[in-house]
């Protein structure tokens, strides 16, 4: 009787993205392809004990989410051969440590992209009308009708004229802003088309009535927004971070509030996350803090879930991913 080899293991693909769920459209997606996956979200790893490296000990790719991959996670997995990052930031992954390991890092730029924008919409209207204030004041027995700002006719300073700044800017200029534009490479051709005016860094901070981040997070715009910056921005202005929250200075941010050189801020992202207990933040009535929401919804999640695991599923089929960050993990994929 001929003995039949035995049959090869799937490859083993780890989820933590916490939105994503077992039998969900992403988990049939991955199975479809041949994929075994293993749901490992934060939830997940508490529940049975185990750590994000003795998850992913033996996956050959990750669908991640914003859980932080040092490089002592990346280098406890052998067998690992993609990161397909849900969301637009990829900065919780050690590209460094994934390039020399051999591993791709992908990203989903464009999937949050409305989202993360109509969130930015909001803030800007709950910091000009004080809605939350007011909601607060009602709930206690009051009746408080504040005077508020009107977005129309302000001027909005976007930081980065990305996909995402391109969309804020686009609906701004819908409510009848006008919109000043800082990037160092800065499309002439949007500039051109809708009116948005591009200035440097320093002219669209002395003119925004409000002003949007919307940059990466690297050592060139870590604290970006600081003292200084602060300083040079308009009196009576609001700053909006919907980004990363290492990109603004907070304990600068809350001395500019608390001396009223700004009239407030909406922050979607802080620098430690969950929004410690101890933040100055916290106690600033005209400081908005919302749980990184920005991309928290039903269509953002689909659209990023689904192109995280189509990247991953492209890398271990062979196939060269969309949206890599690092193309120099090639040199090391026969390395280990």
């Amino acid at each position: 009787m001929t003995q039949q080899p035995p049959k090869k293991r799937a490859s083993r693909v780890v989820v933590t993205t916490p939105y994503l769920e077992p039998g969900g459209a992403v988990d049939k997606m991955l199975r479809d392809a041949g994929l075994e996956t293993v749901f490992a979200r934060r939830a997940d790893r508490e529940a049975n004990g185990r750590t994000l490296a003795d998850c992913v000990a033996d996956a050959a790719g990750v669908v991640a989410g914003t859980d932080a991959f040092p490089a002592e996670v990346i280098e406890a997995a052998p067998g690992l051969k993609v990161f397909g990052r849900c969301g637009v930031g990829y900065d919780n992954i050690d590209v460094a440590a994934a390039t020399r390991q051999g591993v791709a890092v992908t990203f989903t730029p464009g999937a949050n992209r409305v989202s993360v924008a109509e969130h930015v919409l909001a803030l800007m209207l709950n910091c000009a009308r004080r809605i939350p204030q007011n909601l607060a004041a009602v709930r206690a027995g009051g009746w408080a009708q504040d005077s508020g700002r009107e977005l129309y006719g302000a001027t909005l300073g976007v930081v980065g004229l990305g996909s995402i700044g391109k969309t804020v800017a686009r609906a701004a200029l819908a409510l009848g802003m006008r919109v000043v534009a800082h990037d160092p490479w800065l499309d002439e051709d949007f500039l051109a088309e809708t009116g948005t005016e591009g200035r440097p860094l320093d002219g669209v901070l002395a003119e925004a009535d409000f002003l949007t981040l919307h940059i990466s997070l690297d050592e060139t715009t870590r604290h970006l927004i600081d003292a200084a910056a602060l300083n040079r921005m308009k009196p009576g202005a609001y700053l909006i971070n919907t980004a990363r929250g290492g990109v603004v200075d907070e304990d600068a941010l809350a001395d500019a509030i608390e001396a009223g050189r700004l009239a407030g801020a909406a922050l979607d992202v802080v620098e430690t996350e969950p929004l410690p207990a101890d933040s100055r933040l916290r106690a600033l009535d005209s400081v908005l803090v919302t749980a990184h929401i920005g991309a928290a919804t039903v269509e953002a999640r689909a659209r990023s879930g689904a192109m995280a695991a189509g990247q991953v599923i492209d890398l271990l089929a062979g196939r060269e991913p969309a949206h890599l960050v690092n193309p120099g993990y090639a040199a090391h994929t026969g390395a280990r």
